[in-house]
């Protein structure tokens, strides 16, 4: 049961040029697929735009070093997905990572952005999975944060439906709260504060349609039709056999140690360096 979860835990050239304008700070909404998104956008430069991508009980402002660092010499963009943050719930009720993908597009196109790296947490590496599988051309490298795994690859568990519905109950925020606490070991106070004041925000109902949404997504098929760079970096807890770095042939492997799923605000600066360091093999 816990492998799900930690599992379910989850900008190239823009067209006509948009990515070599200034671009100050910008927070906007964008008219979603299926209701209004929030969308953090920032910096320039003639460098390939990276969009970052959240976890599930996330939100853009998950990504603050991030974008503070990366907007110094290119456009980096965050967004809060659809039933997160500052973001509307779905009118259409889905919450699979291919309905989180077409946020992810819906933003792209807003923003006159027709390639991008995507930066994908937990959740988010899914999401990012499933763009690259649904629009290759349109993703120039992803690099996956602790994502989740590839869940059409999952043995089967006794407990995983238990503990749905056991979410979808009164105890559901006593359950979530101990095992976000349980994947917040070793993150400093002030992490563990941010990551669970976001969970306690985020609907109930975002949380637990996306754990059931999650089950039929085929991440090695998705992946199947993208040709690009991939990396994944993950932390001790992402190690089974469904883990897409067992699953997906060609996928690079980095390793955070003493971190907690959340390795991106525990340690922003080696973090990074890591970013940085796929940036320079991904071609415009």
């Amino acid at each position: 049961m816990r492998r799900m979860f930690l599992i379910t835990l989850g900008l190239m050239s823009a067209m006509c040029g948009a990515s070599e304008r200034s671009s100050p700070l910008s927070q906007m909404n964008v008219e979603g697929p299926s209701g209004r998104l929030f969308v953090d956008d920032g910096g320039a430069g003639r460098q390939l735009p990276v969009v970052f991508i959240h976890s599930l009980a996330g939100n853009s402002t998950q990504w603050a070093p991030q974008l503070r660092y990366f907007r110094r010499t290119r456009r980096a963009v965050a967004l809060d997905l659809r039933g997160h943050g500052r973001s509307e719930p779905p009118k259409d009720a889905k919450f699979g990572p291919d309905a989180y993908a077409a946020d992810v597009r819906q933003v792209l196109d807003a923003l006159g952005i027709q390639r991008a790296v995507l930066v994908g947490h937990s959740l988010g590496g899914g999401v990012a999975v499933a763009f690259a599988g649904l629009w290759p051309e349109r993703a120039a490298g992803l690099m996956l944060v602790d994502p989740i795994d590839d869940p059409s690859k999952r043995q089967a568990d006794a407990n995983m439906e238990a503990f749905l519905r056991q979410l979808e109950g009164s105890e559901y925020e006593s359950a979530i709260t101990a095992y976000w606490t349980e994947i917040l070991k070793f993150a400093n106070d002030s992490v563990r504060e941010k990551v669970l004041a976001d969970l306690r925000t985020t609907p109930q109902a975002t949380v637990v349609g996306s754990m059931r949404a999650m089950g039929g997504f085929n991440a090695e098929a998705a992946l199947a039709r993208y040709g690009g760079p991939i990396v994944t970096i993950t932390t001790p807890m992402n190690e089974f056999p469904s883990s897409l770095h067992n699953v997906v042939n060609g996928i690079k492997q980095e390793k955070m140690t003493g971190v907690s799923h959340w390795l991106h605000l525990d340690r922003p600066d080696e973090f990074n360096v890591a970013l940085d360091r796929f940036l320079s093999i991904v071609r415009n």
